[in-house]
């Protein structure tokens, strides 16, 4: 099954989506938007930037556990993964985006 985009409103009017793979686990989360149409311009962007080695930005948190970021052309960041215990699970999680973020499957939950 492939992934989706979730998109949602928090109780202050912000919003955000977050990027599911086909288990429907979260592999990606945006930041708060005051827009919901700058919200999906940040979908269209992972979109079109996910499949793209060079967007990665790989990082050790810390207290020493792996996560990373995926960043547009203009290096801004436009998504940040969970973070896992180990860099082969970063990179496992760094393929599924590459996978699922073309997805143009949206659910709209605002």
């Amino acid at each position: 099954m492939a992934g989706w985009y979730e998109l949602s409103k928090n109780d202050k009017g912000q919003f955000s989506f977050v990027l599911k793979a086909g288990n429907a686990e979260t592999i990606l989360r945006s930041e708060q938007y005051d827009s919901k149409a700058s919200a999906s311009n940040g979908i269209a962007s992972v979109q079109k930037n996910s499949p793209d080695e060079a967007r990665y930005e790989r990082k050790t948190a810390s207290d020493g556990r792996f996560h990373f970021n995926l960043k547009a052309g203009n290096h801004q960041v436009i998504g940040s993964s969970q973070l896992y215990k180990s860099e082969d699970g970063r990179d496992n999680g760094i393929a599924s985006v590459q996978t699922n973020g073309p997805t143009t499957s949206v659910k709209d939950l605002t």
